[in-house]
This record gives structure tokens, C-alpha cells and sequence, in this order.
């Protein structure tokens, strides 16, 4: 039998840490939402123990650095699985962009053995454990617009959801360590968003309010290492985006749009100026 799973990338429409715990890991206060930017990850059950994980990408490791490895190999060990798995990724979200990709191929492989290894387990479940593999993993696990707190754990879906909104992406041809970004964080100067008017915007169906309380804590550190972020910034609200923002730890910058003529826009336009440019829709 084989499953196949979509998995969506995600944007961060807010991104703040309020502190550092004593062991060293950022304590998370984020809104995020999925959009149709998606690998497809398809996974098959297999008589020996061992995991193989083979992808159409030549950038995405194919061992136990791989994320999706990394998922399988937790259920395998918690539970005591005889089996293994054959992974297959078809990569479409780019490497390093701060969209999730590689958390969301590990939610896709868990969601895929809980069926193949009829594990059974409800999807917080699910979510809790796969906070092992990395902490955007469990958001990854729901793919719903969400806020997101504590270590990457704490997803609570919103109810009512994100209106649909347009989104142009532009990824810089740079790829960005989430680690050494995160080793750079200076709380006593840390600029932080308003989360809880993102909250409201989205509750409200607020457009207007959205674009204007979005914002991402750790933008000024990547944009320090990467000025060609800061630009992509000034061209998209140089063709008309109301905002544009860093998701994760970047490099990629997105906007959104609530008509998708304007979308279409500056999607023309920034692809001039950044290759890697993506028009897509929340899911």
C-alpha cells in the first residue's frame, strides 16, 4: 500500500519570540498559515527496517539529516515497528527559504505511517511528538492557520479561518541557517509584532488591519546577514504590496492581497527582479 501526502509550505504572517528558556531554545509566539506551494511526498511501507528517502532535488539530503528520515525513524523507534519505509519526495517548495518545506515533508511522512503502520494516533498526538524533529513540525502536522506557541508545540487552529488571500513569494538566491540566525538573537533590542492584532485582524475578517500588524521579530538580524532581503522589501512595496515580510528566518519575503489583479502585479513586476518568484493562494 502506498500513501501519498500533500504537503504545503507556510508562511509566518507573524513571527515573535518573547524570550529565550534556560536550555537555550526560543519560546515562539506566531501566526501561520499554509498556502498551495506543496511537495508531494509519497510513502511505502516495507518488510525490513530500514528508511530510504529519495527525492527529485539535488540540494535535500537523502540520510538522517533529511527531516523526513528524521520523522520516520521516530515512530519506528518509539513504537517498536518491525517495518520500515521507501519516502519518495517531489520537491516544488525551495531549500532554506524559511516556507517550511522540510517540516512539512516529516508531517507528511508521519501522517502517511500512522496509516501505514496503523499506529492510530489522534493528530495532536501526532503533533506533540513531532516537536522531536524539529519545532515547526507539529504546525506542519495540521496545516491550518494557526497560532502557534511555547517551543513549536502549542498550535491552536483559528476559528474562524484566514479569509483566502493572494500571495506573491520571492525567494533571493541565498539560503539561510536557521540555527545561526536564531544563536543572533538579542532580546534586550528584539523589535517585537503585535500578534494579538494579527489574531484580531483574522477573527475580524479585517484585511486592512491584517497587512498593517504583520511583522517578523528576527527580519532584522537575516536582513543584517542578507541585505538583498531589505530590497526585495522596498521592490515589492515599490509595486504596489501593502506590506511585505520575512517568513521563518528567510530569506524568502511574501505579501499578501486580498484582489488578485494586484497580486498578479506585482508578481509581474517582481519576477523581473527576483527569478524565484511564486504566486500562490492560502489554503
Amino acid at each position: 500500500m502506498i500513501v501519498v501526502e500533500k504537503a504545503a509550505a507556510k508562511v509566518n504572517l507573524g513571527l515573535d519570540t518573547p524570550f529565550r528558556h534556560a536550555d537555550g531554545q526560543p519560546e515562539w509566539d506566531m501566526v501561520m498559515t499554509s498556502i498551495d506551494l506543496a511537495d508531494y511526498v509519497e510513502v511505502r511501507s516495507t518488510g525490513s527496517k530500514q528508511i530510504v528517502v529519495s527525492s527529485n532535488s539535488g540540494f535535500l539530503p537523502n540520510d538522517q539529516r533529511n527531516l523526513a528520515f528524521q520523522a520516520a525513524s521516530l515512530l519506528q523507534r518509539t513504537f517498536k515497528v518491525k517495518r520500515g519505509a521507501h519516502i519518495k519526495i517531489q520537491k516544488n517548495i525551495p531549500v532554506a527559504a524559511g516556507l517550511g518545506g522540510g517540516s512539512s515533508d516529516a508531517a507528511a511522512v508521519l501522517r502517511a505511517l500512522n496509516q501505514l503502520w496503523e499506529l492510530n494516533l489522534p493528530i495532536a498526538e501526532l503533533a506533540k511528538l513531532s516537536l522531536k524533529v524539529d519545532s515547526d513540525v507539529p504546525y506542519c502536522v495540521y496545516s491550518k492557520t494557526a497560532h502557534v506557541t511555547g517551543l513549536g508545540e502549542q498550535v491552536e487552529v483559528l476559528q474562524p479561518a484566514l479569509k483566502p488571500v493572494w500571495i506573491v513569494l520571492a525567494k533571493p538566491n541565498v539560503s539561510v541557517s536557521t540555527p545561526s540566525i536564531l544563536r543572533q538573537i538579542d532580546y534586550d533590542v528584539l523589535a517585537h509584532p503585535d500578534i494579538q492584532g494579527i489574531l484580531d485582524a483574522i477573527e475580524a475578517g479585517n484585511h486592512q488591519k491584517l497587512v498593517a500588524n504583520m511583522g517578523n521579530a528576527l527580519e532584522p538580524i537575516s536582513v543584517h546577514r542578507y541585505p538583498e532581503i531589505q530590497q526585495i522589501k522596498e521592490r515589492m512595496r515599490g509595486y504596489g504590496a501593502e506590506t511585505a515580510v520575512m517568513s521563518g528566518t528567510g530569506p524568502t519575503v511574501f505579501s499578501v492581497f486580498n484582489k488578485q489583479s494586484r497580486a498578479q502585479r506585482v508578481f509581474n513586476s517582481i519576477r523581473g527582479f527576483c527569478p524565484e518568484a511564486y504566486l500562490v493562494r492560502s489554503l
